[in-house]
């Protein structure tokens, strides 16, 4: 997670990743950064199962809520490809003389998960109790 590579711009000081103090400071904040992350996941799918109370299936197989999931993964792709990738330089998806365009690439897959998953979530169907419900009349 924290990157050794001497040129962020948030101040972490130099350390030396293929020693067993630099392993052991990457492995431990990158235990805590995936922590964090799972702990928000089950605290969002806890919700979601606590406002569905019936018809499950329609809500799981929802373009609204599959739409909204990619939106979420792609805002993700873009707030961290910007901010560690461009403005803190923690770390980059590739280093090398093609560093920029993997960052690039990164954040045009941010932008299409987004854009697509907006599109996806507007063409479903609402659920929910204020739903209006097929009657299978016409």
């Amino acid at each position: 997670m924290l990157s050794s590579t001497n040129q962020d711009r948030i101040g972490v000081r130099y350390y030396n990743p293929h020693t067993v103090s630099g392993l052991r400071m990457n492995t431990v904040w990158d235990g805590v950064f995936h922590a964090v992350c799972w702990i928000s996941v089950l605290l969002g799918l806890a919700i979601l199962y606590a406002r569905v109370t019936h018809e499950r299936r329609r809500v799981w197989g929802s373009r609204v809520l599959w739409g909204w999931i990619l939106v979420g993964w792609g805002l993700f792709n873009l707030v961290e490809g910007v901010l560690d990738h461009q403005i803190l330089g923690i770390h980059h998806v590739r280093t090398g003389p093609e560093q920029p365009w993997w960052d690039a690439g990164f954040l045009v897959l941010g932008a299409l998960l987004v854009a697509g998953g907006h599109l996806l979530q507007r063409r479903g169907a609402p659920s929910g109790p204020e739903a209006p419900r097929a009657t299978g009349r016409v």
